[in-house]
């Protein structure tokens, strides 16, 4: 098929490499002629293990191009993918300004009739104004589908070749059998493509998200209790993950959700139904509770030098909101950073990919590390922000002897604690019996 890909952001340019490597012909267009240039050399502006290799072989063999041209990028489509960002406003609202320019630039330039799907994560009803902006600029009419991605950082190119399920909301059987087509090399195995009307659709990608997002809030909010009463929010998640009728996923306490989606989602939801006279009261709740995580951190950090920080050199392990992405967004770590830095305190962090997003958002109000041992090196105390791989089995003892006191705050639950208290550590985690 003849596809083309609106945006090359994280959802795009996953998007488009995939599609490109199942066969089909790919044009990925996007307005930023530099980023356009480095894609065309197969300079992959994001972290996510595997996309490389993908989008270098579907150039390389011809069936991947990037542009800058509508006009180009619309030749021969057959169906066009939104995938331009929407960024959360202050309201909780998705801002769509990019989202219309995209929308109105399609239809100046189309030449045809096309399935247009919207795969950015948009507010419910938006196919049908999708559709008014496309159509105000072109005498030819679109059928606007909506396909929300359900893509984890970190595995995204596992999650597109091999999805749980594909989500597609149309009334049109032809626009759905068209789409199914499509992705038929990815649900092989038999997961289910399922069709449903375009407003279920997009509220599928909310509620999802929303729901997730909750299970974390919730164990975080019943790991601050462990903290008072004297339980283990391990040994707790360990029976709730046995139970059937709950399973094992998203039960993890720490520093909360962040990263592109969750955070954004979680209040874009609850703005929809402000908007209808509705509250989501679960929902919001969601949402307070993972902002008072990272503070919940913070205090904890506080409390132990008596809330006496000014001067205190802390060092910050891991930076990008989750393992395997470089993404900063709403990273729990920034909160925590920016806490310890307006009370005073000094910073040294180290991530193993994101250290170059973390200096356009830090600049030089804190140091970098080379390595995890750099973030030990006279420090008052340690925090873990990131689990990444590399962190779980370190040099304990060359990692303590470097510290000035041994103050580590485990703020994902990746230690035993038993073990970090033989190694000569004041061990803190979150809501964990130490």
């Amino acid at each position: 098929m003849q596809v083309t890909v609106v945006g090359t952001g994280y959802v795009g340019l996953v998007a488009g490499a995939c599609f490109a490597d199942t066969g089909n012909d790919v044009v990925c267009l996007d307005t930023d002629a530099s980023k356009v240039e480095r894609l065309k050399r197969s300079e992959i502006p994001i972290y996510e293990p595997g996309l490389s290799d993908l989008v270098s072989r579907g150039q390389r063999e011809g069936r991947l191009k990037f542009t800058t041209s509508y006009a180009e990028a619309l030749d021969r489509a057959e169906i066009i993918f939104l995938a331009v960002g929407t960024p959360g406003l202050p309201s909780g609202e998705p801002n769509l300004e990019y989202l219309k320019a995209a929308s109105e630039s399609i239809g100046t330039h189309l030449k045809r009739s096309v399935i247009v799907v919207n795969k950015s994560t948009v507010p419910i009803g938006s196919y049908q104004v999708v559709k008014e902006w496309i159509e105000s600029k072109s005498k030819y009419s679109v059928e606007v589908v909506s396909n929300p991605e359900f893509l984890k950082e970190g595995s995204a190119i596992d999650d597109f070749l091999r999805p749980d399920r594909v989500v597609i909301g149309t009334d049109k059987v032809e626009a759905f059998e068209k789409m199914a087509e499509l992705y038929a090399p990815f649900v092989r195995q038999g997961n289910p493509i399922l069709h449903m009307d375009v407003v279920s659709a997009e509220m599928t990608k909310y509620a999802c998200n929303a729901f997730l997002a909750t299970r974390i809030s919730f164990m975080n909010e019943l790991a601050r209790l462990c903290e008072s009463v004297g339980g283990d929010i391990e040994s707790i998640r360990r029976g709730m993950a046995t139970d059937q009728r709950i399973g094992k996923h998203f039960l993890y306490a720490g520093l909360g959700y962040g990263g592109s989606c969750f955070p954004k989602d979680v209040r874009a939801l609850a703005d929809s139904a402000k908007k209808r006279g509705l509250a989501l009261e679960i929902v919001e709740a969601t949402d307070r509770a993972n902002q008072e995580q990272a503070r919940f951190f913070f205090k904890k950090i506080s409390r132990h030098f008596k809330d006496e920080l000014k001067g205190k050199k802390i060092g910050v392990l891991g930076l990008a909101f989750k393992p395997n992405t470089d993404d900063m967004r709403e990273a729990p770590a920034l909160v925590l950073i920016e806490s310890l830095l307006e009370a005073g305190a000094q910073v040294i962090a180290f991530d193993p990919v994101s250290m170059n997003e973390a200096k356009k958002t830090l600049g030089d109000r804190i140091t970098y590390g080379k390595n995890a041992y750099d973030v030990s090196a006279g420090v008052d105390a340690v925090a873990l922000c990131t689990e990444w791989n590399e962190f779980r089995q370190l040099d304990w003892p060359r990692f303590k002897q470097a510290m000035k006191s041994p103050a580590f705050f485990d703020g994902r639950n990746q230690y035993d604690p038993l073990k970090m208290k033989s190694h000569g550590f004041e061990y803190f985690a979150i809501g964990r019996s130490v």
